[in-house]
Order: structure tokens, then C-alpha cells, then sequence
């Protein structure tokens, strides 16, 4: 049955039947369906109703807005997962043809101590002051902020994605200085060697004349690296980075030498010019948790970014958290809580990837040569934990799997020729899946 389920305020763990088909109108006055005694939520705040066979939610101009997953919004189609918020102080979720049952089984009514809760309210008033920081300098971009610090969170790697020109760079030396933590950049190179980023032993004069190997470390020892066009250099220097980024440690010789914690690398690829690199494999590329796509501007932002960008004006950055606090968010993000029906969701979607699997869509079958293995489901997971602890909750719905989902999935997808002469880009192929998979 469809059916909305209200996680938090006056209602929190209420499930309400759609089924009937009726309007419900949701607010803070006596006469709505729905009465939400909240201040931040309007006297006529939102309703929901059907509509060709889908749900519709409009918000009726309250004063604090309607999201949806994260997005203002005032009119928008409800999907399976969605999670509505309203005031940012409701916050529900909208299931489709599900057992009321399973519901109940979600995260809330499992035990969170109340060490952990208060941890969460911190993290949220922390996440609030360290968008304002990186503010200061990055103009838009918002989404790409977000998901950056989700991959941080979730002790992941990302691969950035965007033409030349867009603030990668300053985005992560920004949120670097913010977090109070040690950046560097690496311009991957064709002649780029090894040694060049992790570091080399060299035999230098000791004491009473005797020489020995001391190891040089190279720029990988730092907490935020950025890779630059990290298909430039060959798949040997590549390799040397991608077992940096999966051990965490560098070997030279006979000694293991340990990277700082936290450790996050932030590799970029520039998708207009391919002539003279050397394309990530499949392999590699399942080892990065996410590819974060970065979008130009919009009009009203580019004149922000020209104003700003000549003005010769460099704001001081605060940092907000260090590294030490950093390394504790990463442990608080592991024990979220996820319930069983948020655990099956990213199973099967992660499964509908694959094209002879029963739950693949058409398009699916059509245009994926092969899908995500089980290491997508274990970063949809991961991720969604992440996106929960930002948005200041200990547990993670399905809504936030759908949001997750995008980043996680799309640099996993291996697409068969029909879909490249068909133009057909993994996004699309990601959000046909979140369609008919069901919550």
C-alpha cells in the first residue's frame, strides 16, 4: 500500500495509509488531515495527493519550505524512499506498495545510546558552520560540497569529474583548510613515476662516516590529496595510488611507512580531452566510493564567481574541525543505524545493475554490458550513513540510499556500445533503476 511514515515530531513512528486515494492536507491549523503543532511548520504547509496514477506533494507557500531529499521544492512526484521535510523540523517518508509491517522494522526503533544522539546534534551544528566556511570562497556548488564530505565521512575515496576551470582544486584546499587538515596536489603527468608520490630511499652520510638508506616521503603523506587528471600518467603510477588509497600505507623496499588518518584522495578526470591517456579499468574504478559530477554554474552564480574572482579579495578560513574530531565522525559514521528494509534496498539495487539478473529494467538489459559487483552495495550503505549523519539523524532510510545512489553507481556501469551510439549516459540508466526497484 502506499503510505506515508512520519520519523520525527508530534507523529514520529505513524504510519498513513494512501490507499483511499484522498487528499491530505498537512499543517499546523486544526483543519488540515494532518495537524503538526510545530512552530516552524504553516498554518496550510502541504499536501499530498494522487494524480494519474502517481503521488504529488505541493507545498501551499509556507514560510520554511518543503524538501525533498535535501531539495526545495514546491511541487514535485513522490518516488519510493523519498524523504519529505517539512520546516526542517517534520521529516517523512514515502512508501510505495509496501508492508506496514516491514516499516516498523526501520532504524528508529532500534537502540541508540545517548552518548551517540548528542554526538549527532553536535556533528549537524559542526557540518552548519563548515558549509559557511567553504562558502567564503566557493560560490553553488552546493551538491558537490555535500557529496565531497560524504565520501570523507565514509572514509572513501571520490573521483571528480568536470571540464578545466570549475574550482576543484580550490574546493579541496577550501574544505581542507576548514577540516584543519594537511593538503596537497599531485598533476599526474605521463612521466610520472612511483617514487614521484610515494616517496623514495635515499643513501645519504651517516654518523662516524657510515651511509645508510633514509626514506624520503613524497606528497601522498598528507590527509587531502588532490589527484589531478589521474588518467594522464601510466596504469604503473596509477597502480602505486590506488594501493596507497586501498592499504593506507606505502612500502619501499623492506619497511611499511603509514599514511596520516584521516586519509582521503580526491582524484579528477577532464571528459573532453581523451587523446593520450590512460582510461581507469573497471577494476580500479570500483575501488573509488564515488564520482562526483561537477556542472557549470548557474547565471546568477557566474556573476557571483566574476565579481568575487576580481575583486582580489582572500577570506580567511576558520577551521571547524580538526583532525583528531574527524577521525571520531568517521567512527560515529559506522554505527548509524540501518534497518533490514534499507539493507534489501541497496542489495537489489546494486543487483538490478546487472543485466541477467531478474530485477535488471529493460534498459538494463539493453545498454549495461556489465553491472555493480557487491562492493556497490556495501558503499550505498556507507554513503547513505554518511548523508545521515549530515543532515543530523542516526539512521538511514531508503531515501537515502536513492540519493546516494547516483554517485555510487554511475563510474560502475560498464555500457554496451548500443548505449553509447544511442547517447544514453549512466545517470540515466541509474535513475530508470530507482524507478522500478522498489522500496
Amino acid at each position: 500500500m502506499p503510505a506515508l511514515h512520519f520519523r520525527s515530531g508530534p507523529h514520529a513512528g505513524d504510519v498513513l495509509d494512501l490507499s483511499s486515494g484522498r487528499q491530505i492536507n498537512i499543517g499546523r491549523n486544526e483543519s488540515n488531515d494532518i495537524v503538526v503543532p510545530e512552530i516552524k511548520v504553516s498554518g496550510e504547509h502541504a499536501r499530498v495527493f494522487e494524480r494519474d496514477d502517481h503521488w504529488i506533494i505541493d507545498d501551499l507557500g509556507s514560510s520554511n519550505g518543503t524538501r525533498i531529499n535535501g531539495e526545495k521544492i514546491e511541487t514535485a512526484r513522490l518516488h519510493p524512499g523519498d524523504v519529505i521535510d517539512l520546516g526542517k523540523v517534520i521529516v517523512i517518508e514515502f512508501h510505495e506498495d509496501i508492508n506496514p509491517d516491514k516499516i516498523a522494522k526501520e532504524p528508529e526503533d532500534m537502540e541508540a545510546s545517548d552518548g551517540d544522539l548528542a554526538l549527532v546534534e553536535e556533528a549537524k551544528k559542526a557540518f552548519t558552520s563548515l558549509r559557511k566556511q567553504v562558502r567564503k570562497i566557493i560560490v553553488g556548488q552546493d551538491l558537490v560540497v555535500e557529496q565531497v564530505l560524504t565520501a570523507v565521512l565514509a572514509r572513501g575515496h571520490a573521483l571528480l569529474v568536470g571540464v578545466p576551470g570549475l574550482a576543484k582544486t580550490l574546493l579541496v584546499n577550501t574544505l581542507s583548510q576548514a577540516l584543519d587538515l594537511e593538503f596537497k596536489r599531485i598533476q599526474f603527468t605521463p612521466d610520472l613515476l612511483p617514487s614521484d608520490i610515494t616517496g623514495t630511499e635515499i643513501l645519504e652520510d651517516g654518523a662516524g662516516g657510515q651511509r645508510d638508506y633514509n626514506f624520503k616521503k613524497g606528497p601522498l603523506f598528507a590527509n587531502m590529496i588532490l589527484a589531478d587528471e589521474i588518467n594522464r600518467t601510466p596504469p604503473k603510477t596509477q597502480s602505486a595510488l590506488l594501493e596507497a588509497m586501498q592499504e593506507r600505507h606505502v612500502t619501499a623496499g623492506e619497511n611499511t611507512y603509514p599514511l596520516p588518518d584521516p586519509f582521503f584522495v580526491l582524484a579528477t578526470q577532464n571528459p573532453i580531452e581523451q587523446e593520450g591517456t590512460y582510461p581507469l579499468p573497471e577494476a580500479q574504478l570500483d575501488r573509488f566510493l564515488c564520482q562526483i559530477s561537477v556542472s557549470y554554474p548557474s547565471a546568477f552564480e557566474e556573476e557571483q564567481i566574476v565579481r568575487f574572482g576580481s575583486s582580489g579579495e582572500t577570506p580567511k578560513i576558520d577551521p571547524v574541525l580538526d583532525a583528531e574530531t574527524l577521525i571520531g565522525l568517521q567512527s560515529l559514521v559506522r554505527r548509524i543505524l540501518v534497518g533490514d528494509p534499507a539493507v534489501t534496498y541497496a542489495a537489489n539495487i546494486a543487483r538490478a545493475t546487472r543485466p541477467k539478473e531478474k530485477l535488471a529494467p529493460k534498459v538494463v538489459q539493453e545498454m549495461v554490458s556489465w553491472g555493480a559487483g557487491p562492493r556497490a552495495g556495501i558503499s550505498l550503505v556507507t554513503a547513505a550513513k554518511a548523508r545521515a549523519l549530515l543532515e543530523g539523524r542516526f539512521h538511514v532510510t531508503t531515501g537515502d540510499i536513492r540519493a546516494v545512489a547516483p554517485q555510487v553507481l554511475r563510474h560502475r556501469l560498464v555500457l554496451t556500445f548500443a548505449a553509447e551510439a544511442d547517447d544514453v549516459a549512466a545517470d540515466e540508466i541509474v535513475a530508470k533503476i530507482l524507478d522500478e526497484v522498489p522500496s
